[in-house]
C-alpha cells in the first residue's frame, strides 16, 4: 500500500469539513470515558485542539471556517491522535505539542504541566481593581512551568518586567521557547530557584503563582491523564500545603508596600483557610468558571510571624 493510499484508508469516515471532523472525533472520544481537564473541559472543546495539531493551521483560522476542506493527510492525522488520545490517555496538548492560555498558543510537552487556571481571567482583567496596570514595574511567576503565566503577565502589563522561577531545569527549557516565541526575552527573566532562593534585593507590584497543591496521599486517585503530567508540579506534601506554607511566609519579603499576592490553591482552598484562619483572604469569582484563587496584599501578610521566628 503506497503513502497516499495508507492515508486515504486511515481519513475514511472521516468527515471531509472541519465541523464534521471535529463532532466525529468528539463523539469517539465522548464514548471512550476519557477525562477533560487540561485545557479543555468536553471533548468538542478537545476535538478542536487534536484537529489543530492535524492541520498545523492557528486556531483562529482553523475555526474561521466550519466548511473548510480538510485533505486526506490532515483527516489521516485527526484520526491517529484521536485512536492515539484513547489508548494513552496522553492530554490532548501534549499529543501536538500545543496549548491555548488567556488567547495566547504555547509550546508544552511532558516537562510541564499543561496550562489551565483561572488566573487567565485575572490576567485578562489586568488585576483590576487590585492592581493600576499602567503602574506595575515588577511582577513574579512563581514556579513558571511553561511560563504561560510570565508571558501571559507580560502582556497585561507591557510596561512590566517578569521574573519566572521554577525548581525544574526542564521546565525552564520549555519556557524559554514560549518566552522567544513571543519575542519577550528582554522582559521575561527566567530563573532556576526553589521558591524564593534565587532572589535577593527584588521587590515586587505583583506576585502570582499556580503552585503545587495536590496531598501526595490523593495522588492515586487522580485519572490516568494526571500520569502524564511532572509529579513535581502537582503534589505537595502529605496536606497538598507545603508550596503554598513556603509562598506564604516569605511573599511579603519580596513585595513592595502595596503590591499583592496572587496564588491559585483550587480544590485544597478549604485546608488553606483552616489553616490560616487568621488571613484576610479574599477568594476571587471568575465570570468563566474557576475557583481557589485568593488575593492577599502586602499588608495582610505582614501579621504573619517572620521566617525563622
Amino acid at each position: 500500500m503506497t503513502a497516499t493510499s495508507s492515508n486515504e484508508a486511515t481519513a475514511r469516515g472521516v468527515p471531509a469539513d472541519v465541523a464534521g471532523a471535529v463532532d466525529w472525533a468528539a463523539e469517539r472520544l465522548a464514548a471512550a470515558g476519557l477525562h477533560f481537564g487540561h485545557g479543555a473541559d468536553n471533548p468538542h472543546s478537545e476535538s478542536i485542539t487534536l484537529l489543530a495539531g492535524a492541520t498545523d493551521l492557528p486556531l483562529d483560522e482553523l475555526m474561521a471556517d466550519a466548511s473548510r476542506v480538510l485533505d486526506h493527510a490532515s483527516r489521516a492525522r485527526l484520526a491517529e491522535l484521536v485512536n492515539l488520545r484513547i489508548a494513552s490517555r496522553r492530554p490532548a496538548a501534549y499529543l501536538v505539542q500545543r496549548a491555548w492560555f488567556a488567547g495566547l498558543e504555547f509550546f508544552v510537552d511532558e516537562r510541564v504541566l499543561v496550562p489551565r487556571s483561572p488566573l487567565a481571567e485575572f490576567l485578562a482583567e489586568e488585576g483590576m481593581p487590585w492592581l493600576d496596570p499602567g503602574a506595575v514595574e515588577h511582577v513574579l511567576d512563581l514556579g513558571t512551568g511553561s511560563g504561560c503565566l510570565a508571558v501571559a503577565a507580560a502582556m497585561a502589563f507591557p510596561e512590566a518586567q517578569v521574573d519566572a522561577l521554577d525548581i525544574s531545569a526542564e521546565a525552564l527549557e520549555v519556557a524559554a521557547i514560549n518566552v522567544q516565541r513571543h519575542g519577550l526575552d528582554s522582559r521575561v527573566r527566567l530563573l532556576r530557584s526553589d521558591h524564593f532562593a534565587a532572589l535577593r534585593e527584588e521587590r515586587y507590584d505583583l506576585i502570582i503563582s499556580n503552585p503545587p497543591y495536590i496531598p501526595e496521599t490523593s495522588m492515586d486517585a487522580l485519572p490516568r491523564e494526571y500520569v502524564h503530567e511532572p509529579r513535581l508540579a502537582l503534589a505537595s506534601g502529605r496536606d497538598g500545603l507545603d508550596s503554598v506554607r513556603a509562598i506564604l511566609q516569605h511573599a511579603g519579603l519580596f513585595l513592595k508596600p502595596d503590591g499583592i499576592l496572587v496564588v491559585e490553591v483550587g480544590e485544597v482552598e478549604s485546608a488553606v483557610a483552616a489553616t490560616w484562619p487568621t488571613l484576610p483572604f479574599v477568594w476571587l469569582e471568575f465570570a468563566h468558571g474557576g475557583t481557589g484563587v485568593f488575593v492577599l496584599t502586602a499588608q495582610a501578610l505582614a501579621t504573619l510571624p517572620a521566617p525563622g521566628a
